[in-house]
């Protein structure tokens, strides 16, 4: 930055003096602005590293699989459960007819099959449910994350103009002390002109200091969104400047296409969805469930006693298959079924609550940034016009201050004002992109993931 700096002075010096330039010093600039702008990034490439690389995002990517896993565990209640076992061992004893020691292997199979059961239905819900919640879950942590990428890198490109005007201020005010000095020692006026002077050039230290610190900030925040580790990377340095683009938005229709399109609402409605699901699921257990079974024994030998038996009639005798028909059904509650559902009841209702503040709100958020962007637009036309009338008036005591026609007072005056307006038109164009970003979260404009498959909703 410094030699960035240094050879542009140069630059403008041979410019004034008429010397000529070396195709050498050409390269030198270039270069030297080649290694100043090369770690720039862009606002699309923020983005676009924060949604491959952020740790939240990141996370709920991997919640999606895990739904997806659950949503087997729900589907499994409809699915036919079976078992194969081969118990083996030896046998020993002396009972009437049989002789000693001898080994056997028994072959066993079953099969079992849901037939009716009133969980079946919302569990297989519940399941697909589970994978949409998972879905919009990632994508509200897209939104979120991406809407802190955006408005760090404003709060940088803000915060360094901000730096960067000061800075230039101080550069003239040094140039102000430089001049009454001069005109100290050659005696037109006296040590309090160079004093007030010095005064006015220090008190813009802090506020840089300030400005710096705050533009540290913002970059911190960036690396945080891009997971740069500020250890092994330079942080990240913003591209370009804030600009002021003029927006016309329609509250009404905003307002109905964010209905239908915001995460953080299909997010909501998807919870009461599962909340209504394991309701169900759970008074389910009032109505009876069927299931029927078949039973299979694959016996290679005879004479096998079976455990417990006390006579032959009761061994292997051969292989076999049995099937049955089996139902089971909760006659009496002792209060564990009813208060379950009572309480999957009250979980649905605060959802549903919820969502209806949710939905409510969405038109009083896009009124309330709508109003802001009308107020920031008018701020900006008053503080440009402002800060025309500031810088001229900030030049002309400054040709006065050298000709002594005005006061170190009057050219404290105004270079305050200039500073202050030139700031204030700064901060209204920050505020306008903040708005913007603002308006584009509340409208669900952002990037989402899984969109086609959450149309149905």
């Amino acid at each position: 930055m410094l030699q960035a700096g240094s050879l542009c002075s140069q630059a403008r010096h041979a410019r004034l003096t008429g010397t000529v330039l070396t195709p050498s010093f050409f390269v030198a600039v270039l270069v030297a602005f080649l290694a100043q702008t090369s770690g720039a990034i862009t606002l699309e490439r923020v983005l676009q590293t924060t949604l491959d690389e952020n740790p939240a995002i990141q996370e709920a990517k991997s919640g999606l699989e895990q739904a997806s896993g659950q949503r087997l565990v729900f589907r499994s209640v409809a699915w036919p459960h079976a078992e194969l076992g081969v118990p083996a061992g030896v046998q020993a004893g002396h009972r009437s007819g049989e002789s000693g020691v001898k080994g056997f292997a028994v072959g066993r199979g079953s099969l079992e099959q849901v037939l009716f059961n009133m969980a079946v239905p919302p569990s297989l819900r519940r399941g697909d449910v589970g994978v949409l919640i998972a879905q919009q879950q990632l994508n509200v942590a897209v939104v979120e994350q991406l809407h802190a990428a955006r408005l760090a890198f404003y709060a940088a490109l803000y915060n360094r103009s901000l730096e960067s005007i000061q800075e230039e201020q101080r550069q003239k005010l040094e140039e102000n002390v430089t001049s009454q000095k001069d005109r100290y020692d050659a005696g037109l006026v006296d040590k309090s002109a160079f004093t007030s002077a010095t005064v006015q050039a220090s008190e813009l230290a802090p506020q840089i200091e300030s400005a710096h610190g705050a533009y540290r900030a913002a970059q911190l925040k960036l690396a945080e969104a891009m997971a740069i580790d500020p250890a092994k990377s330079t942080l990240p340095e913003p591209e370009g400047e804030l600009q002021l683009v003029p927006m016309r938005v329609d509250v009404d229709s905003e307002t109905a296409a964010a209905l239908q399109r915001r995460a953080d609402l299909k997010l909501a409605r998807l919870f009461v969805r599962a909340a209504n699901e394991d309701q169900r699921i759970i008074a389910a257990d009032y109505y009876p469930a069927i299931a029927g079974t078949i039973n299979g024994e694959y016996v290679p030998v005879t004479g096998i006693h079976r455990q417990g038996s006390t006579s032959k009639t009761q061994d292997f005798i051969g292989s076999e298959i049995r099937e049955k028909a089996a139902y089971t059904w909760r006659v009496i509650d002792n209060g564990k079924v009813a208060g379950a559902v009572l309480k999957a009841r009250a979980t649905r209702e605060m959802n549903e609550l919820t969502c209806r503040k949710l939905e409510a709100n969405v038109s009083r958020e896009l009124s309330r940034i709508a109003n802001d962007l009308k107020g920031i637009d008018a701020r900006e036309r008053s503080l440009s016009t402002a800060s025309v009338a500031a810088e001229g008036s900030a030049s002309a005591v400054r040709e006065n201050v050298v000709t002594g026609l005005a006061s170190p007072l009057e050219y404290r005056v105004s270079q305050n004002a200039f500073l202050k307006t030139r700031s204030g038109l700064l901060e209204a164009i920050y505020q306008h992109n903040v708005a913007i970003a603002e308006w584009d979260r509340a409208s669900g404009r952002y990037f989402q993931f899984s969109d086609d498959n959450t149309k149905s909703q």
